[in-house]
């Protein structure tokens, strides 16, 4: 089997190619089963900042043409521009950092982690992901978890949510008197709750098409839910405003936000949009009063603090290589067991035949201590001779190597079948890794 990760990222393109990308529910299950047919598998991880799919298959040229005419199907012709392909060994290294939140647009928050987990339990409940992405993926979060656990790397990284309301804090000289609408009720509506909070936001307000939710987000995090029907006179009202809906079309348009700019007497609005797709339209921002920020805006904002945290990037880097070159290890070692069971099986059984029929042809003239001594010897000579072969099988390092002499010492010898390819791209696994 071979592995592919094929997809774009905040690093390759702009938020307008990822929100035509970001796929509902439904449509990531079924490209999947179209991409998964036996004995291939694949996964999705589908967030604001990226989509990219991850795949194993003993023939990886027909599965990387179809998963590439998938997204370019979805995203149009111009998505080809913007993506990149990560193959064997890296693909592995990539997903490595992916999961240890060393490609993340913002660096080492811990968002990400859940979201490649929840992308890879997505994959095994539709049938996707099965034997060999399970332990590619068991390997990259124990990788995380030790890059968590061994590098300060998580400590004071900020996150989209956290990056949005120190931006917002910047813009207004603090928020302690200032209304805020969260517009959304999910994950990302929680995180910035609590960052707001943090900042000293009192006036906290929710709003989401399920009011329910609404209540729920707000009884946790001491805020105010109002239904969704009041969202522009909420608007009217309110000096900052987030939103993180799903919505598959922006809520606010430059005509809508416009109409209450007499309502507002032109008073600054700050408005952040952490939703792929948007949920502000672009236009929005061409109002004078209105300070409008999209994640690739907050992109740029998180780069200007990312300086600090570089050192234990580097480290977790370092981290990361060590783990994968593990992990090719074990798998080599695992494709080379059949082989080294057969090739023992083989000398055993060829020791057994020729003691069997020595002992034949001298017949009854020696005694039991003395036959035993010739099984002894044949079974020492057929240690001896596999102990070298055995121990480069074990011992080999990169996982192509290890196929190799495998597949070689099956030939040689004349065994059933020998180890399908790894197919994996090269030896080199490199502390900081390849781009997302």
């Amino acid at each position: 089997m071979e592995f592919l990760c094929i997809g774009l990222s905040h690093r390759t393109a702009p938020l307008g190619v990822r929100e035509r990308l970001a796929l509902p529910e439904t449509h990531q299950v079924e490209l999947l089963q179209r991409l998964a047919q036996s004995p291939n598998e694949a996964f999705l991880v589908s967030t604001c900042n990226r989509v990219e799919l991850y795949l194993a298959a003993p023939d990886m040229n027909r599965v990387r043409e179809s998963a590439r005419n998938e997204l370019q199907e979805l995203g149009g012709p111009e998505t080809l521009e913007h993506l990149y392909e990560h193959r064997g060994e890296d693909a592995l290294v990539h997903l490595f950092r992916v999961a240890a939140s060393l490609d993340s647009m913002v660096l080492g928050e811990a968002q990400i982690l859940g979201q490649v987990k929840d992308a890879f339990e997505k994959g095994q409940g539709v049938g996707a992901v099965r034997g060999e992405l399970t332990r590619v993926c068991a390997a990259a979060f124990g990788c995380a978890k030790r890059v968590r656990t061994e590098t300060a790397i998580g400590r004071a990284a900020t996150s989209m949510a956290s990056a949005a309301v120190s931006l917002a804090s910047k813009v207004f000289d603090g928020l302690r008197d200032k209304t805020v609408l969260l517009v959304g009720a999910g994950e990302m509506a929680e995180l910035a709750a609590r960052h707001l909070k943090q900042a000293g936001a009192t006036k906290l307000l929710v709003a989401n098409r399920t009011l329910a939710r609404a209540e729920a987000l707000a009884a946790e995090v001491g805020a105010t839910a109002r239904p969704y029907e009041e969202l522009f006179t909420l608007l009217a009202a309110a000096d900052v405003v987030v939103c993180s809906t799903a919505s598959p079309v922006p809520i606010f348009t430059k005509e809508n936000v416009g109409a209450v700019a007499k309502a507002r007497k032109h008073r600054t609005l700050f408005m952040v949009d952490l939703a792929v797709p948007r949920d502000i339209a672009p236009e929005v921002g061409e109002l004078d009063w209105v300070h409008a920020y999209d994640v690739d805006d907050i992109q740029k904002f998180v780069a200007e603090n990312a300086a600090a945290r570089a050192e234990e990037a580097q480290k977790a880097g370092v981290l990361v290589a060590q783990e994968v070159a593990r992990f090719v290890r074990e798998r080599a070692v695992r494709n080379g067991v059949p082989v080294l069971a057969q090739l023992r099986q083989r000398g055993e059984a060829i020791a057994r035949a020729e003691v069997e029929r020595t002992l034949s042809t001298i017949g009854d003239g020696l005694t039991d201590k003395q036959r035993k001594s010739v099984e002894a010897m044949a079974r020492a000579i057929v240690n001896k001779l596999l102990h070298e072969p055995t121990a480069k099988l074990r011992a080999v390092g990169p996982e192509h190597e290890g196929n190799r002499l495998a597949g070689a010492a099956a030939e040689l010898f004349g065994l059933e079948e020998a180890p399908a390819s790894t197919g994996t791209a090269g030896p080199n696994v490199v502390a900081n890794g390849g781009k997302g």
